[in-house]
């Protein structure tokens, strides 16, 4: 995973390698970071990205294809993200960094606000390292897909129904359960890892004191190396908390 960003938009970019090994040669951590760069300026769309100028000549794709023949090992432009604001700042930060901008979790966090620039982008890095350890679902109650609030629906009033609970109570269990999954699930109702006295609301709201003007979180994006291929059984969140200074 790489990062690039200019403060109000940023972009992050996975490119697979078949190895560990060579995720760690210098040559092809320097092509994903220009890959992130060229993708800061075309946008998140992969074909673009492939087919755009490579800085010293060539496509990005003709980049890749003459990496693959250099290092000997098959290497992918698998997707990218981005986030812009109209003002404020795109906060970032990248997880198990194994150098500048690179490394298994990218994420970006949108700050829409007119305050000061230093402290919001402090705030965005926080909240951003709150979205690497805790994935949420969506920004709030109202950007979660409906078939994953469905799903959670059918889980409670099955587990009710199976206690011996009569509809009329399963009807309340749900709702209520379902407003729990909503503090559990999305960015702005978790407790911040930073401070979980405060929601990530609650700490946003507070910082405007110190921005000098409201601010509004518009949306994030969080993308994992090899997400949805493979899965590793790693405690991301320990690994954040521990990143940031956090006690668990």
């Amino acid at each position: 995973m790489a990062l690039a960003g200019d403060g109000a938009k940023a972009v992050a970019v996975e490119v697979n390698s078949e190895t560990d090994f060579v995720a760690r040669n210098p040559e092809f951590q320097e092509m994903v970071t220009s890959i992130a760069t060229v993708a800061l300026g075309v946008g998140e769309d992969v074909e673009a990205i492939l087919a755009a100028s490579y800085p010293g000549g060539g496509t990005v794709a003709e980049k890749v294809q003459a990496t693959i023949g250099k290092i000997g090992e098959n290497m992918t432009l698998r997707r990218a993200a981005a986030l812009s604001v109209s003002s404020g700042v795109i906060g970032t930060y990248v997880h198990g960094q194994v150098a500048p901008n690179l490394g298994k979790i990218a994420v970006l966090v949108a700050l829409e606000s007119e305050g000061k620039t230093e402290p919001l982008a402090a705030l965005g890095r926080q909240v951003a390292m709150h979205v690497a350890a805790t994935n949420p679902a969506g920004l709030d109650a109202g950007s979660i897909d409906p078939a994953v609030v469905e799903r959670e629906k059918t889980v409670l009033a099955d587990k009710a129904r199976e206690g011996g609970k009569p509809e009329a109570v399963i009807a309340k269990i749900v709702e209520s359960g379902i407003k729990s999954f909503y503090k559990e699930a999305t960015l702005l109702e978790q407790p911040f890892v930073h401070d979980t006295s405060k929601t990530v609301a609650q700490a946003v709201k507070a910082a405007e004191a110190e921005v000098g003007a409201p601010i509004k979180v518009t949306g994030f994006v969080r993308l994992a190396l090899g997400e949805g291929v493979e899965k590793e059984e790693t405690d991301f969140a320990a690994e954040v908390a521990a990143a940031s200074g956090v006690k668990g």
